[in-house]
């Protein structure tokens, strides 16, 4: 649920009264904000995370044919980002985080392996530094897919600072929103560069930079680029949402952590979600895992929750599962398919009081 209030909507209201509304001042404003806050050098405001991935995999010369390791429990657009340049995605395992199984994405390298694609998922930071340091030794590319993970850390630094090639969504259900929108941070010079360039068309020259020139400018459009912008009326959102993060991370992490107490008594039922590797989440969601002592399958709680009145969501999708990935060769997952099939999302929201939370436990653990 997006947590929004009166300086968003006159942030909006000013902001279209200026008569500037596409990518202009309140867009870079919007990045250098958002650069500070994680710590980048850059950051880069696209239309979306999946415009956002799909220019990432463009800069990072991912070609026809490469091969590109990435989850299949992850939105879909994540494996989508790497088919749109004709990569292949290969599926590795996921483990009780959620996250990438660094091991296993061992077995799965080859020859034609030019990226990673880490998924922050649900917001809980993946083991980042591990992936770092082994992208590094085999020459590989990590691309971080943050696009839950804005406010999230691992040893004290945001997610964000740690790669070249960081990419946040602003979807209505992530941690803050501009309607839709997303960032890619970067300390890399030259892909700030290119990104910028790609993303508006290839245009030599940006609109802003035009406007604000004292000389007669004609752009030139010298590479193939794309219509990818965020406009001035999301941004202004975005700089007020912004101001608000460290609250929306701040008491989300307290409705996490009445959770875990409503269900600390249930360690043979259920696996609650745990930071690990120095990981700080902000609990963008709450998953939880079902051990095998739970006799009802998800679908049975799901429906019986729903029956009083109570929405929860089914774990994160597996990508391999769907139609659109049918013509993949794909490698046995047992481990998330296992994962996928015992989990579920509960209620988290900003507005959510103690007594809330216990509620939703007191009717859940008689299902366990």
């Amino acid at each position: 649920m997006p947590y929004l209030g009166t300086e968003e909507a006159q942030a909006a209201y000013d902001t279209i009264l200026t008569g500037w509304v596409t990518q202009g001042p309140r867009v870079a404003e919007f990045e250098q904000n958002f650069a500070d806050y994680v710590g980048s050098k850059h950051a880069i405001a696209v239309s979306n995370c999946t415009t956002a991935l799909h220019l990432s995999m463009l800069v990072a010369g991912i070609k026809a044919g490469d091969e590109v390791i990435c989850p299949s429990m992850s939105f879909i657009a994540t494996a989508n980002a790497i088919r749109y340049v004709e990569a292949v995605p290969v599926f590795a395992e996921v483990g009780e985080d959620f996250n990438l199984s660094l091991e296993d994405v061992k077995k799965k390298v080859t020859n034609k392996t030019k990226a990673i694609l880490l998924v922050h998922q649900i917001g809980m930071p993946a083991d980042i530094e591990a992936f770092v340091a082994y992208c590094k030794d085999k020459n590989i590319v990590l691309i971080e897919d943050a696009a839950c993970a804005i406010g999230s850390e691992v040893n004290g630094v945001k997610i964000g600072a740690h790669t070249d090639l960081v990419c946040f969504s602003f979807h209505p259900r992530k941690i803050i929103t501009t309607g839709d929108g997303g960032m890619i941070t970067t300390s890399n010079d030259d892909y700030n560069k290119k990104l910028r360039l790609l993303r508006q068309h290839g245009m030599s020259v940006n609109d802003r930079a035009r406007h604000e020139s004292k000389k007669v400018i004609f752009e030139t459009y010298d590479t193939l680029g794309y219509n990818y912008r965020l406009t001035d009326i999301q941004a202004s959102v975005g700089i007020q949402q912004l101001k608000k993060l460290d609250e929306i991370v701040r008491r989300r992490r307290e409705i996490a952590a009445w959770y875990e107490s409503a269900l600390a008594n249930y360690e043979d039922k259920v696996i609650l979600p745990k930071d690990k590797n120095g990981g700080k989440t902000n609990y963008q969601s709450y998953q939880i895992i079902l051990k095998d002592s739970v006799e009802k399958t998800v679908m049975e709680i799901m429906q019986a929750m729903l029956d009083i009145g109570i929405a929860t969501r089914r774990g994160v999708m597996l990508i391999h599962e769907e139609q659109a990935y049918a013509d993949i060769d794909i490698a046995p997952l047992p481990e998330t398919e296992k994962i996928h099939s015992r989990s579920v999302i509960l209620p988290l929201y900003i507005g959510m009081t103690e007594e809330d939370v216990q509620y939703i436990c007191e009717q859940l653990v008689p299902h366990f």
